[in-house]
């Protein structure tokens, strides 16, 4: 029994042994278990308030969310507000213009238009949002609403069709049947809308209709003018022939002094009556754009010296120089209208000279190369007179401009000389200008590029040399004297230059030894004729030669013999130079020359002279008395046909404005009947007026040649010897050939 007490102990103390180690064990778990509730809870309390973080910011964001929200909204009604008022404004804009205003889709449907777009469809059709361009047009042609101009409706419809498909669409005018006129505009869009616009430009046709009229009624007015001043022309030219004429005949005549002075006079009185005619001619065909130019090959250098020598007379009576300095290495031939270069010329150095009072006026000539067989040529005019003032020098280009002074008022003219000039220089391609000081002078110039012309006769071809070595030149001006030391040096002369005949004497005294001598004849204390005396004196037998402004034998008298040449000034180029080869060839004596007698059985020269003026036929024959013609006269166009006939004429003289047939259905008459008989007579036409136009008429007629009065005996002259038949005799006589 104790053993089994023992044993249920033992086993109770195993139990509760047992029992303690499982509660052990529980506690521990217990405890992990409690550990990981705790971190669990850790975790949960973390995450709640992480979550009530998140929370918070999402009431947050949720608020800031409202408020953008409400603020986008009040953007967007702001917006749309502004986009009403912008439509509404476009549409109001759209509304208020005259022009009409359309746009349709990429299918060419309407999508909106203005009233003046609307308006033109009113009481025909009912144009709304959604028509298509095919209908409106087709309604339109169908209706007749625009003036087709007999075309076809279909024909047109088809056209504007194709128009408005095309990528760049042209614009168009329409005119409608009620008379108004419709531009269409149209263009494509980049999203393929097509935008029109149709503006009403009755206004600008009417206003363009009435400039239209206008025009042609100053044209109108314009023509009249011209014709007016052509009439006139012929008015003033066929007496002023008379005047003229009879004058130039007069002074040929035995007169006294005072007769002289009477009938010089008178003629000059003319010809300047002339010139002013011819300026105001001329700027009314410059003002018409009627004046054309005629290019021909003519000498510069030789046409400068004419004008020259033309003007001389008048620089004489005050003692001016006239000088041309013309570029040794230019040429002397170019291609350019030489009536209207000479014009030109004429126009500046006659101001020049109108304008100096004592001095010199210098013309000097310089150019260069321009391109493959061309020339830019620079003219210039300098003169020692008045000069002008700057601020009047771009007046005296102006049109019945002359600049109003004190020192210039005695001087008369049109005023129309430099506005001619200016006006032909631009015609030609150039450019004028001017540099003055008042009371110092003044410098025109004029810029011009023309074609060269070989020479015919060019100065330097093969020939005797020039042999001299040394020359003295004497003259008083400077500006004389370098231009011909630069002209003799280019022919290889060494040139010694004095101012005064006592200044050569000493140059001689000194040792100089020249081979030749060329003197001015008018100049102070010794002129050069006392000069050559004085050279004679010193036993000085060179060549002497006279640089002269009045070559007359009066001016020189009997030292003539004692000098190798005259020389008038200003001195041609190609002159001095054939002067100096013809010093430098041996003095050979030539057989005496035999005139040979006149073949016989020549007969006279039959001239018919056409004139229905009896003043002006009785001028004709007192300048040909004597000249060997048989001369006949006809009183108007039906005659002179009649003459033709019977008188056989080896030459014609046509006025051109006669009663019952004028001159150019006379000369019509007579090429018609030539043409049958295989003949031709020349006829030369003579004519007062001077319009543009009038030339290309007269020689559509038929006539050869035209003369405008007043009429010069060289120019009669001129004809009858250039259109005498080898069977004739010489009609002009000898002392008349060199008339020119």
């Amino acid at each position: 029994m104790h053993s089994g007490i023992t044993d249920k102990l033992a086993y109770e103390r195993r139990a509760r042994l047992a029992a303690e180690r499982l509660l052990e064990q529980k506690k521990r778990e217990l405890f992990a278990a409690n550990q990981k509730l705790a971190l669990h809870a850790r975790s949960l309390s973390d995450q709640i308030v992480e979550q009530r973080h998140g929370l918070q910011r999402a009431l947050t964001e949720a608020e800031s969310l409202k408020g953008e929200n409400s603020k986008v909204r009040v953007d967007l009604e702001r917006a749309n507000s502004a986009a009403l008022i912008a439509r509404r404004r476009l549409w109001d804009a759209l509304e208020t213009i005259e022009d009409g205003f359309a746009v349709f889709d990429s299918d060419l449907r309407l999508v909106a238009a203005n009233g003046a777009y609307l308006k033109f469809f009113r009481g025909e059709i009912a144009v709304t949002a959604g028509v298509t361009y095919d209908a409106v047009l087709r309604i339109v042609a169908k209706h007749g609403m625009v003036d087709l101009a007999g075309q076809d409706p279909l024909d047109w419809h088809h056209e504007m069709v194709a128009r408005i498909r095309s990528a760049k669409v042209d614009p168009c005018v329409l005119k409608l049947s009620n008379g108004r006129h419709i531009r269409m505009i149209d263009r494509w869009g980049e999203d393929g809308d097509l935008v029109c616009l149709a503006q009403d430009i009755t206004g600008v046709i009417r206003r363009e209709a009435a400039l239209d009229e206008a025009r042609q009624k100053a044209e109108s007015a314009n023509r009249a003018k011209s014709a007016f001043l052509a009439n006139m022309s012929h008015e003033i030219r066929t007496p002023m022939n008379g005047v003229v004429g009879m004058a130039e005949l007069l002074c040929e005549t035995a007169l006294n002094e005072e007769q002289k002075l009477f009938a010089e006079t008178i003629k000059s009185s003319g010809e300047a009556l002339l010139t002013i005619i011819n300026d105001v001619l001329d700027y009314s065909k410059i003002e018409a754009e009627r004046l054309r130019l005629y290019p021909e090959v003519f000498d510069l250098e030789r046409c400068l010296h004419e004008i020259m020598v033309l003007l001389q007379p008048s620089a004489k009576d005050k003692g001016l120089k006239l000088l041309v300095d013309y570029d040794l290495f230019l040429p002397t031939r170019f291609i350019a209208d030489p009536g209207r270069m000479r014009q030109v010329m004429t126009n500046l150095i006659g101001n020049a000279v109108k304008f100096t009072a004592s001095g010199h006026v210098l013309a000097r000539v310089v150019g260069y190369e321009h391109g493959e067989k061309s020339y830019e040529l620079h003219v210039t005019v300098e003169d020692t007179g008045i000069g002008i003032a700057p601020e009047h020098i771009d007046h005296v280009f102006g049109e019945f401009n002359q600049v109003e002074s004190a020192s210039n008022r005695k001087f008369e003219g049109t005023g129309l000389g430099l506005a001619i000039t200016k006006q032909l220089i631009q015609l030609m391609g150039g450019s004028v200008w001017i540099d003055s000081d008042l009371g110092q002078g003044s410098c025109f110039g004029f810029r011009v590029v023309l074609p060269i012309a070989e020479p015919a006769d060019p100065i330097d071809k093969p020939g005797p040399p020039i042999t001299l070595k040394a020359a003295l030149v004497i003259d008083d001006l400077m500006v004389n004297r370098v231009i011909l030391e630069r002209q003799l040096e280019t022919y290889g002369l060494e040139v010694t230059l004095c101012r005064s005949g006592a200044e050569a004497l000493r140059a001689l005294d000194d040792g100089g030894v020249f081979d030749l001598v060329l003197t001015d004849h008018q100049m102070p204390d010794m002129d050069g004729l006392q000069l050559v005396t004085k050279l004679k004196e010193h036993g000085f037998n060179a060549p002497i030669l006279l640089l002269t402004s009045n070559p007359s034998e009066a001016a020189i008298g009997p030292m003539r013999d004692q000098l190798a040449g005259l020389l008038e000034k200003p001195v041609l180029r190609s002159e001095l130079f054939r002067t100096l080869q013809d010093l430098s060839r041996p003095v050979t004596v030539s057989a005496p020359v035999i005139p040979q007698s006149e073949p016989a059985g020549l007969r006279q020269m039959r001239v018919l002279a056409a004139e229905d003026n009896r003043t002006n036929q009785l001028v004709f024959r007192k300048m040909v008395k004597d000249f060997d013609i048989d001369l006949a006269f006809a009183g108007n166009g039906r005659e002179a046909v009649d003459l033709w006939r019977s008188f056989h004429p080896d030459l014609i003289f046509m006025d051109i404005s006669m009663p019952e047939m004028d001159g150019r259905e006379a000369t019509r008459a007579i090429r018609s009947a030539e043409r049958a008989a295989g003949s031709h007579v020349p006829i030369v036409a003579l004519t007062a007026h001077a319009m543009e136009g009038d030339s290309d008429s007269i020689f559509a007629a038929g006539i050869d040649h035209y003369l405008t009065k007043p009429l010069r005996k060289n120019a009669i002259a001129a004809q009858i010897r250039d259109h005498c038949p080898a069977t004739t005799r010489p009609a002009v006589p000898k002392d008349n050939d060199d008339i020119a």
